[in-house]
């Protein structure tokens, strides 16, 4: 007999090799028709896959993230199979789960393979749902695998099985599809009821531009057609908030094939939107003790090789820059840290400059795969609203939490109410990817924690996420759509400041290493006004909107009168633009409304005569006539029930 020990701490007793779905049915036949696998002993399971020892058991169900990502990498296959069917002697790479589906890389060898052939690849895979057919894992030996796709000619598993040690080599079987895979699997693919192929992309073979491109296809699937239904609906919502199409609609921003890819140009309306940003956290960072500094774009390799970033960073950077100087070289700036060490050590350090908060809105590059852009929220060029602080050990936790406070502050300005604050570790088992002492690491992970608990966040743990000079928080957003985005971040350094040699005087008269805390609030301006975008499907708050309003005459003899609210406006601190095209009103109207423009005044001959306008809120909302002096109080306070600077204290 073994003892199962369920997450209740409850503990059962079944026969030896006894399975997840037993497990299940002796608790209720309802949680055995739902159960779609297990994790056993913190280790993902199949369903029908006997335990032999004691064990703790947790049972995943589609309400489980893990459970998904079972049910999506078994959709995997499941398109796999139904590919292989209709396309005899295609390549497979990998094929896993992601956030909201699956997807799988295929060479497609000679077929050619566009959306028009979905239909008929969903319908296949319908056809192999409805036969049930179980999915059977064996475990083989690194030579038989060898053979088995040397035999298929599958130049991809067999580089995958290279990296794989003998004795921990699995197969799954589906009908006549065989493929290399650790699992684990739903029983069989009867609980794949809706399935919907979205779409295709081109995906180098590991990442490599120098390798073969294959074929990515996008899909979704759910136990139930209602949850598809809904998705895809969702889909087409967020389709309207493209921040891309929003972008070129509010003439916020544009890229040019000229200038270079993942290089965005920033047109006047979306500077506009940025300053604004930017002298937000500005006003912020000044109540909390920051001090505005500006660093080159470039730097000698040697301050990266200082601080690890050519080691860590080196293949994803722009190429060196060289100078006539023999051996001389410069790198783009693909992180504003070093040159934030090289201020701290331009002069002496005591215990009282600490701790030093320096801050910079500084521009950085990295060299993303082409085939990564998207938009603003993946460039090559992108500024983050960085900061430094430098500290002591006993001023680390009080600073961290000042910090959490900015962060939320931002969020609730911006109106972003849904986050978890995920605590970001290394991966014990391959600290060759991180810096450090494992001394510096345990105690910076534990400031982290301890600083997360006291502000009362509702955080997740992940292995393996921290930078490799630290362990971050990051914080996860959820947008109006319930799209994750990781938006702010924090993170605890030991190891720059032993890197760069950083020191101060203590009160003790001796020499000590400060502790450095890296922070931005925004993430990135680009990805955070993408995200912003979408949130607010471009109407954005008032306080910060480009154009606040927009005068519309309703013909050329009032463009004096709309020019003279103009100046009006202007000087009661209300922006303000004019259409003066020789357009009808409708139409100025419907233009006003596609480019997000909260407030239309609508002026003629009646508002001239009484010195008023006639109002118009974004979304056909009419509000009557005003005088000018009336609608301008009402805009200033609208911002200040928006926008309180006084929510940041008046000293840090």
């Amino acid at each position: 007999m073994i003892h199962i020990t369920l997450p209740d701490n409850s503990v059962k007793t079944f026969e030896e090799s006894t399975t997840p779905y037993d497990i299940a049915l002796s608790i209720s036949e309802g949680l055995a028709r739902n159960v779609l696998a297990a994790v056993v002993d913190g280790k993902k399971w199949d369903l029908n896959r006997p335990i032999a020892t004691d064990a703790s058991v947790r049972l995943l169900t589609w309400n489980d993230t893990e459970g998904k990502e079972v049910f999506w990498h078994t959709s995997a296959h499941l398109m796999a199979e139904a590919i292989e069917q209709l396309y005899p002697g295609v390549k497979f790479g990998i094929g896993p789960s992601i956030e909201n589906g699956f997807y799988y890389d295929i060479d497609f060898m000679d077929y050619s393979i566009s959306s028009e052939d979905f239909p008929k690849i969903e319908a296949k895979m319908a056809e192999i749902v409805r036969s049930r057919q179980p999915i059977v894992r064996s475990e083989v030996s690194k030579a038989d695998a060898i053979d088995f796709f040397t035999k298929k000619g599958d130049e991809y598993k067999l580089e995958l099985i290279e990296g794989l040690e003998d004795g921990s080599i699995s197969f799954y079987t589906s009908g006549s599809f065989v493929d290399l895979c650790r699992g684990p699997h739903l029983p069989d693919m009867g609980n794949i009821k809706a399935v919907k192929l979205l779409s295709l992309a081109g995906a180098y073979w590991r990442g490599d531009e120098k390798r073969k491109q294959l074929t990515r296809i996008y899909a979704i699937s759910y136990p139930k057609k209602k949850d598809l239904d809904a998705y895809l609906e969702l889909l087409e919502e967020a389709k309207k908030r493209d921040h891309r199409k929003i972008g070129k609609e509010m003439e916020l921003f544009t890229f040019s094939q000229r200038v270079g890819q993942g290089l965005p140009l920033w047109l006047p309306k979306g500077a506009d939107l940025r300053k604004r940003l930017e002298q937000f956290l500005t006003e912020v960072q000044r109540r909390y003790g920051y001090q505005q500094v500006i660093t080159p774009h470039i730097g000698n390799v040697l301050l990266y090789k200082t601080s690890g970033h050519y080691q860590k960073y080196g293949e994803d950077s722009f190429r060196p820059i060289t100078t006539p100087q023999e051996g001389e070289e410069f790198f783009l700036k693909p992180m504003n840290c070093p040159h934030h060490c090289e201020i701290y050590a331009t002069q002496p350090r005591s215990y009282k400059d600490l701790p030093l908060r320096i801050a910079e809105f500084g521009t950085v590059y990295r060299y993303e795969q082409s085939g990564e852009l998207h938009g603003l929220t993946r460039v090559r060029s992108f500024t983050q609203d960085d900061a430094h602080i430098f500290c002591t050990a006993d001023q680390l936790k009080e600073e961290f939490c000042k910090v959490i406070d900015i962060v939320l502050l931002i969020f609730k300005t911006l109106d972003f109410n849904e986050y978890i604050a995920q605590i970001s570790l290394r991966d014990p088992a391959n600290k060759t990817k991180y810096i450090g002492t494992d001394e510096n690491w345990e105690k910076a992970e534990r400031a982290i924690a301890e600083a997360a608990e006291e502000k009362g966040l509702h955080t997740v743990t992940e292995i393996g996420e921290a930078a490799f000079y630290g362990p971050k928080l990051d914080f996860m957003v959820k947008d109006a759509l319930g799209r994750k985005w990781q938006l702010g971040t924090i993170q605890v350094d030991y190891n720059l400041p032993e890197r760069f040699d950083l020191e101060y005087i203590g009160s003790d008269n001796q020499k000590h290493r400060p502790i450095m805390i890296h922070r931005a609030p925004f993430g990135s301006m680009e990805r955070f006004i993408a995200v912003l975008i979408e949130h607010t499907a471009g109407n954005f708050p008032l306080w910060l909107t480009p154009d606040q309003a927009i005068i519309l005459p309703i013909s050329e003899k009032y463009a004096d009168y709309a020019q003279r609210i103009r100046k009006e406006l202007d000087e009661a601190g209300v922006r303000v633009c004019i259409d003066e095209r020789s357009e009808k009103t409708g139409k100025k109207i419907r233009d006003a409304e596609m480019k997000k423009i909260p407030y239309m005044l609508i002026v003629g001959e009646k508002e001239e005569a009484e010195h008023s306008v006639s109002v118009r809120g974004h979304g056909m909302r009419d509000m009557g006539s005003m005088s000018v002096a009336a609608f301008a109080e009402l805009v200033q306070e609208e911002v200040r029930a928006m926008k309180n600077p006084n929510t940041a204290p008046d000293e840090a």
